[in-house]
């Protein structure tokens, strides 16, 4: 275990006992994350309120969890996802999913760039640029690369398979180059040449707060 995911799962197993100094660690590091992924399941009105929702469903149900850092950041992202799509049903809207995902499900990645994403952009701008993705490329971009999890996690949280996860994501990853590209440039580059199957987290300090990073090898890929 990583030194990050180790800090984050002493917190969460402190903050299980009480311990609201650990509580608070647990906020400040999955937090901005959790928002960035809310963001792209109802946008920026209404995501603040939403995931302040979920941060009370987590500080109420936190007694019930187990697990370590990753299943923690999975087991939040289905919080926030459940409440996104709750407060999605009340408004009488629907997210707009791209494509027939069926498609994707037997079909594997032939490179996974999710480490490059946020090395080629400012957090603020990659969010901004995830967001114009068809729904279901978004999830998987944002759950893989900003919240860290990795394909078999990511999955759990949509209700999918992994295989569907990694592919989503790494076409939402070539699309984001390809917006790059239209945007004039040379970071598009960056997206391209990674070896294939090669599993990488990398976070980037930002306005919006996003400071974790790392690279991990994940059994599941």
């Amino acid at each position: 275990m990583q030194g990050d995911d180790a800090e984050l799962t002493a917190a969460v197993r402190a903050a299980q006992d009480g311990d609201e100094t650990a509580f608070r660690t647990v906020y400040r590091s999955v937090h901005p994350r959790l928002l960035g992924y809310v963001r792209t399941l109802v946008g920026e009105p209404d995501a603040e309120d939403i995931t302040s929702e979920a941060w009370l469903q987590i500080a109420r149900d936190l007694g019930r969890f187990s697990g370590d850092a990753d299943r923690f950041r999975g087991w939040a992202a289905r919080i926030a996802r459940n409440r996104a799509l709750d407060h999605i049903r009340m408004r009488g809207r629907r997210p707009a999913i791209g494509g027939d995902e069926t498609e994707l499900e037997g079909r594997p990645a032939d490179a996974d760039t999710a480490d490059q994403a946020l090395e080629a952009l400012g957090t603020d701008r990659t969010l901004g640029l995830i967001a114009r993705l068809p729904q279901d490329q978004a999830e998987a971009v944002v759950l893989r690369v900003v919240l860290g999890l990795d394909a078999k996690s990511a999955a759990a949280v949509l209700g999918k398979r992994p295989g569907a996860v990694r592919t989503a994501a790494h076409r939402g990853l070539r699309r984001l180059a390809d917006l790059l590209g239209g945007a004039g440039g040379g970071d598009a580059a960056v997206l391209d040449g990674v070896p294939a199957q090669r599993e990488s987290h990398s976070g980037t300090a930002g306005a919006a707060g996003v400071t974790d990073s790392r690279t991990r090898t994940q059994k599941d890929m």
